[in-house]
């Protein structure tokens, strides 16, 4: 199967999504420092502080070489910050065409749905390039990430993977081809018409 379209800038009412830069790399470390404790130890500064701002700096300099899915800044257009990461990534076992969702935005920012800005607008973009499904996995324990997914149509496989972090369900969100999506909207919204992407 064809590999997807490259996925390089999104833009919201209230955010900016675009490819990360290593200068940004302690924005990123400190999304590490504010990790739950029950995550996984793979997912957490070690003893030994690894990973580094070096460290990070490294893998997002290694990933402008990339093309395809990745993920993306997630920048706040009034004052340009950069609050956390959103975006695509293929999963070994899944097809190229099924990525998984991921998002993490800085602690500072929780409770203003800009989690939930940005991944819609991955999803919408995810609609327009015509992937069939999204994938997210979430601890069942992050309730947060879980209504960010449940208000995007994000839907319990019933499957989950129970560890020592917890129970790790598996979510998916069925796509709608862009024209089945038009007329869901203009059905929503009865009189008013609906004008196409531009």
């Amino acid at each position: 199967m064809p590999d997807p379209p490259a996925l390089r800038r999104l833009e919201t009412s209230r955010l900016v999504l675009r490819r990360r830069r290593p200068e940004e790399a302690a924005t990123y470390r400190q999304l590490w420092t504010e990790r739950d404790p029950r995550v996984p130890a793979r997912r957490r500064i070690d003893t030994e502080g690894r990973p580094t701002i070096d460290d990070i700096r490294e893998q997002v300099r290694a990933e402008s070489s990339r093309s395809g899915l990745v993920v993306l800044a997630v920048v706040r257009r009034d004052t340009s910050e950069v609050i956390g990461y959103c975006g695509l990534f293929t999963v070994d076992g899944r097809p190229s065409d099924e990525p998984e969702l991921a998002f993490e935005l800085l602690r500072s920012v929780h409770g203003h749905g800009l989690a939930t800005e940005a991944a819609r607008a991955v999803v919408e973009w995810a609609e327009q390039a015509g992937l069939p499904r999204l994938w997210a996995d979430v601890w069942d324990w992050n309730t947060a990430s879980r209504r960010v997914l449940d208000k995007l149509g994000f839907r319990e496989t019933g499957a989950a993977t129970a560890g020592e972090h917890g129970v790790s369900l598996t979510t998916v969100l069925e796509l709608q081809p862009a024209p089945r999506r038009a007329a869901r909207r203009a059905a929503r919204s009865p009189g008013r018409p609906e004008h196409p992407p531009s």
